[in-house]
């Protein structure tokens, strides 16, 4: 196994497939050959039509407590590099939120600066107890870089968004799950193994549905309400009318079987 697929592990089970962030020894930190190996997984996983939902997660004590700080000194006295480190780690969140393919983060332990961004960009957010969850930025004197400060608004309000960047503050899972970060709490012997059931699950609908459900909220949230609402009208009526799969839902239901979906 070369330096790079070891550094990100890749296990799938059906549709679904495991991205495990593998530097435990060192938290799992997002330093440019993470965020180059993590690249390749995904790229790696967009190209196969059989996987549906990656699951996220980190090896060891973390998910990922955030970039290599030491590493930083250097890479700040060099503009373009750093630049260049910026516009990866862009792409890579970038890619992975325009994906048709859902992201689910099972977060186990630290889950922080670099780690929060990384949360931020996937469609839903589980946690074990013993997480711990913010920006923690601002502990060190840096700023987030990878979409925070626009993502993390967008998820739980200006004023929330505010707080964690300006107090630094870590959140226990049961605090990150009231206010909107987290979808459910695990206990964290049984993160694992509830999230990929709840992974199984999703993936048993409609591979269009999933990615028309993750377009139309993504897409939505860039407009104001009204022309969200005539995107959704018109979005729908296209995939309800010409969607194989609208219908066969329909039809699983009236006969009493299991929908047979597409897979392509």
């Amino acid at each position: 196994m070369s330096d790079q697929a070891a550094a990100v592990l890749l296990q799938c089970e059906g549709a679904v497939a495991t991205l495990t962030l593998n530097r435990p020894e060192k938290l799992n930190p997002l330093d440019g050959d993470a965020i180059a190996a993590l690249d390749a997984r995904v790229g790696e996983l967009e190209a196969r039509v059989d996987i549906r939902v990656v699951r996220l997660t980190g090896a060891g004590k973390a998910f990922s407590a955030g970039g290599d700080l030491a590493g930083y000194i250097s890479l700040y006295q060099a503009p373009d590099a750093f630049r260049d480190f910026l516009e990866a780690f862009h792409a890579l969140l970038n890619r992975m939120e325009q994906s048709a393919k859902i992201y689910v983060a099972a977060v186990n332990g630290a889950c922080v600066a670099g780690g929060l961004e990384l949360l931020l960009t996937c469609d839903v957010a589980l946690a074990g107890e013993g997480a711990r969850i913010g920006d923690g930025h601002l502990n060190f004197g840096q700023l987030p870089g990878a979409g925070g400060s626009q993502r993390l608004p967008r998820a739980i309000g200006a004023m929330g968004a505010k707080f964690l960047m300006l107090s630094g503050e870590l959140l226990d899972a049961a605090s990150a799950q009231r206010i909107g970060l987290i979808s459910r709490v695990f206990p964290d012997g049984e993160l694992a193994a509830g999230s990929m059931a709840l992974c199984q699950a999703m993936a048993k609908h409609s591979p269009v549905g999933l990615k028309g459900a993750k377009y139309l909220v993504n897409h939505g949230l860039e407009g104001d309400l009204q022309t969200g609402l005539r995107m959704e009208l018109e979005f729908v009526h296209n995939y309800a009318t010409t969607e194989p799969d609208a219908i066969e839902g329909l039809l699983a239901f009236k006969d009493k079987r299991p929908p047979e979906y597409d897979q392509d």
